[in-house]
């Protein structure tokens, strides 16, 4: 008997357990069943392709925005000082030419004021304003359409899962397969626009608010660099 009770459970010890063998099995099933992300994508319709046309263009504002507004907020640490020298010591030509060669948004505007010198001093700060607006309205070229992307791709979106779900139930009301598989498969591939437009407007909008912020801080370094114009417009020259 104690023989048969040792077979018995070596027999046991080898037999995988069922649990086990369901699990891997479903394991399986479920590898098996996934896509790849280029697949899921494909299976979004016809509206994926606004959506990626949408995508492109907001990568290509951003990229073209952050390089121009980067390139808006550099400026020599001595640019100020060496003007400062200039206006001074009466060297209004050198102080001209050293604003004027210099590509900046603050170096335009300060040649602007440069320009003005002699004039009333309220005269001089509206031309230099008026150059300011300029310079911004430069920089925040073309941030409206970041800020169009953001609304209107989570729209597309929605419309997408909107016109799968219509087809879907079509065809439920045609064939009559009122299966949770078919309705669940249906659903599920239309939702992709969904998620993808949301996806392409959330980026857009960040990129947009990033964007803003840094044309915020190129407007602080002007209107410091106006504000110290004006003061060395008002010291006593050398």
């Amino acid at each position: 008997m104690l023989l048969g009770l040792i077979t018995l459970l070596q027999d046991t010890l080898r037999l995988p357990k069922a649990d086990t063998v369901a699990t891997a099995l479903n394991a399986a099933g479920e590898a098996s069943q996934q896509i790849s992300l280029m697949d899921m994508l494909m299976k979004g319709g016809v509206l994926m392709i606004p959506l990626g046309i949408l995508s492109v263009i907001a990568v290509f504002v951003f990229v073209e925005r952050y390089m121009t507004i980067s390139k808006a907020g550099k400026l020599e640490d001595n640019f100020m000082p060496m003007i400062r020298d200039h206006i001074t010591t009466g060297n209004m030509a050198a102080a001209r030419s050293l604003a004027k060669n210099t590509n900046s948004p603050i170096a335009r505007m300060i040649d602007k004021g440069i320009q003005r010198i002699g004039k009333p001093i309220d005269n001089i700060e509206k031309s230099m304003e008026n150059v300011g607006k300029l310079e911004i309205y430069r920089m925040e070229k073309n941030l409206v359409i970041l800020s169009i992307i953001a609304g209107i791709a989570p729209m597309f979106g929605f419309l997408g899962t909107i016109a799968g779900m219509i087809q879907t139930f079509f065809n439920i009301s045609i064939t009559s397969d009122i299966t949770l598989g078919t309705i669940a498969g249906g659903i599920y591939v239309k939702m992709i626009t969904s998620a993808t437009g949301l996806i392409i407007g959330l980026i857009a909008f960040i990129g947009y608010s990033f964007l803003n912020a840094q044309i915020d801080k190129v407007i602080h370094k002007m209107e410091n660099a106006s504000s110290e114009f004006i003061d060395i417009l008002q010291e006593p020259t050398k």
